[in-house]
């Protein structure tokens, strides 16, 4: 049986329906793209670029909600290009990457006008969750047609976090919960562990496979427990999660 692409979240839309605009800049292209393809999962429009003058010209002609920009670039500093948005009236939230942990540069990117920070390496729930808070503190609000996923008798609340099977709660970890939405998101299909690792840990994740494992194992010991099996293993393939049998 061979994998397929997985399923994106329903598009994030503001109230009027236009959809929401992440613009990511980052000159490696490795880095943008797992970022742009985290947040496209997630539901969010995504542009990239990857240096300042592009940058410039993208959030004049796209007018992006937020972006996330890192301090490096090969033509220009982040924090330069962001004086120059502010001081030609640009005032989208943005989120810097940098490899610098010095106060004095997180002072220097927030005095310019930025939102707020992570320093590499980061992980990528942690970019959507700091997206997620400055698009809250700008007033902004986003709406998706349906937060829930549910699978045979196995029910995920994006919002709330929760999931519950067969009416009871299942306490999950953050990297528990990321790993089941994914599997959850492309249920009756088998994903590989190293779809598995792109989506769930960071991009910088340099361990190996058995770690996926690992976490399986986790699930399957909360989600399965009591119950007919959900999560199957297909040996040199990967893993599929289905309803079972009864529960469709």
């Amino acid at each position: 049986m061979s994998s397929t692409a997985p399923v994106q979240h329903a598009r994030l839309t503001h109230p009027d329906g236009s959809p929401l605009r992440v613009l990511v800049v980052d000159d490696e292209p490795n880095i943008a793209e797992l970022i742009a393809a985290t947040l496209r999962y997630e539901g969010w429009d995504v542009r990239t670029a990857g240096d300042a003058r592009t940058a410039e010209r993208q959030v004049r002609e796209d007018a992006p909600d937020l972006m996330v920009l890192d301090v490096m670039l090969p033509d220009q500093d982040g924090v330069t290009l962001l004086h120059r948005l502010r001081e030609k009236g640009h005032d989208l939230p943005v989120l810097f990457l940098t490899a610098r942990d010095a106060v004095e540069d997180r002072i220097a990117g927030l005095t310019a006008g930025g939102d707020d920070y992570v320093t590499k390496p980061f992980s990528l729930e942690e970019v959507v969750a700091r997206l997620r808070g400055l698009l809250r503190r700008a007033g902004a609000t986003a709406e998706r047609p349906d937060a829930t996923i549910t699978v045979g008798d196995l029910v995920l609340d994006e919002d709330s976090r929760e999931v519950t099977r067969a009416g009871e709660e299942v306490r999950l970890t953050a990297t528990e919960f990321e790993l089941l939405r994914f599997l959850m998101r492309n249920a009756r299909r088998v994903v590989s562990k190293a779809q598995i690792l792109d989506r769930v840990w960071s991009y910088d994740f340099g361990g190996r496979a058995n770690v996926v494992e690992l976490y399986v194992s986790y699930l399957r010991r909360k989600v399965d427990k009591g119950h007919e099996p959900m999560i199957h293993t297909l040996r040199g393939v990967g893993y599929v999660l289905k309803p079972a049998p009864g529960a469709e």
